[in-house]
């Protein structure tokens, strides 16, 4: 099915007949929709955009209502938006929208504003999935991150608790999917985002289609892990309390069991080092084998260095000289180097430097500080944890 037939079906039942062309443009290249306003009536009174209230409508249906004051509204957190997903996204489609393209402000593709839409309370998880599919059989690419979030739709869909959409992604999404990790979430997978926000539906999915309960994440934390305590709730939502107490417990049982690991894939060839990686290690000085510190801090040698599974970006991977790693050499089941239990671990190829014999013999010697990565200010979501329902300020969504 092409673009002009979905939009054809989708105009069916429009007040005026034939007040759209299809617009193609001579690029299919993604681009980024410049930031607008919500276009609210002049009359309107209330705050929010409503389709079904006619005013709206006949703002909705002008075709001088652009592509980036849609998307303006579909920004605004509120059940009259997001459970019209599909109407107004198929007005941004008719205005010639492609469908992997950016809104300016969040820079979130439809897909990703459709795997929020289902949320509980919020929207309607069905109808969202309906439009998923129709945004997928475009052409929508689900691996697409949000450059201010590093979020794909996946991770969206797990953070806002909606097992349809993750399983509609899930199919059209590549084989360990499930898996993608996300940096802002300490290197998590979407596993650990379901769980850190409390979203239990999204994790007995997830389970069920095959996330990996062990996969730990930048600071060596499992799923399991980053459940908020309970005991640091504020009394008035103890039902949320008692919800951590029981999804910690729930992926707590499913981890495996010393005496039942999940296979590991085999060792890679030792030798095995790209010829991009290869120069990196040249430029700072460094060889397999050679004596490391990480961030100023742990100091091993460097076993492994490459790209990996579990992140984008280079890695290296250090057996410690103490046991006070993370792994033996492997991650979610594949094993990069080996090395004995708690031994092993993996930092950014740039946290590592060689281990100079001066810096050995001055332990104490006072190191740089390292700088923390930049982080998306989240200070206008608000999770689970602290309201028990998932709710964003309509005029600032980040997430």
């Amino acid at each position: 099915m092409t673009k002009e037939d979905v939009l054809r079906e989708s105009s069916v039942g429009d007040s005026v007949p034939g007040r759209y062309s299809i617009i193609s443009r001579n690029s299919e290249r993604p681009v980024i929709h410049q930031v607008a306003s919500a276009p609210m009536p002049s009359d309107c009174e209330f705050s929010f955009f409503d389709p079904n209230d006619p005013l709206c409508r006949e703002v909705l249906l002008d075709p001088r209502t652009t592509v980036p004051e849609l998307f303006a509204v579909l920004r605004q957190w509120v059940p009259q938006v997001q459970r019209n997903i599909s109407v107004i996204g198929n007005e941004i489609l008719k205005r010639g929208c492609g469908v992997n393209d950016r809104d300016g402000l969040t820079d979130m593709t439809l897909l990703h504003y459709c795997c929020k839409a289902g949320a509980p309370g919020i929207g309607d998880a069905e109808s969202a999935a309906s439009f998923a599919r129709q945004l997928l059989s475009l052409g929508a690419e689900p691996s697409l991150r949000s450059r201010w979030t590093n979020m794909n739709a996946l991770h969206y869909a797990a953070y806002f608790d909606v097992p349809p959409l993750i399983r509609v992604v899930l199919q059209a999404s590549q084989p360990g999917e499930v898996d993608a990790t996300c940096s802002d979430f300490d290197f998590g997978t979407v596993l650990h985002i379901a769980a850190s926000n409390l979203c239990t539906s999204a994790v007995k999915c997830l389970l069920e289609l095959g996330a990996n309960p062990a996969f730990r994440n930048d600071k060596g934390q499992c799923p399991a892990d980053v459940v908020p305590e309970p005991l640091d709730m504020p009394l008035e939502i103890a039902d949320a309390a008692v919800q951590a107490k029981e999804l910690r417990t729930l992926l707590q049982e499913v981890l495996p069991r010393p005496d039942d690991l999940l296979p590991l894939l085999p060792a890679r060839p030792p030798g095995l080092i790209s010829d991009k990686t290869r120069a990196q290690l040249s430029s700072m000085g460094l060889h397999i084998g050679d004596k490391v510190i990480i961030a100023g801090q742990k100091v091993g040698t460097l076993r492994f260095c490459g790209s990996t599974e579990f992140a984008g970006g280079l890695w290296a991977g250090v057996e410690l000289h103490q046991p006070v790693g993370k792994n033996d050499g492997s991650v979610a089941g594949v094993q990069y180097f080996t090395c004995p239990i708690k031994h092993g671990i993996f930092a950014p190829l740039s946290k590592v430097s060689k281990l100079s014999e001066r810096r050995k013999s001055s332990p104490r010697q006072p190191t740089a500080p390292v700088p923390h990565p930049r982080r998306i200010d989240l200070a206008r979501v608000t999770s689970k944890v602290n309201t028990g329902t998932s709710l964003i300020d309509p005029l600032h969504v980040v997430l």
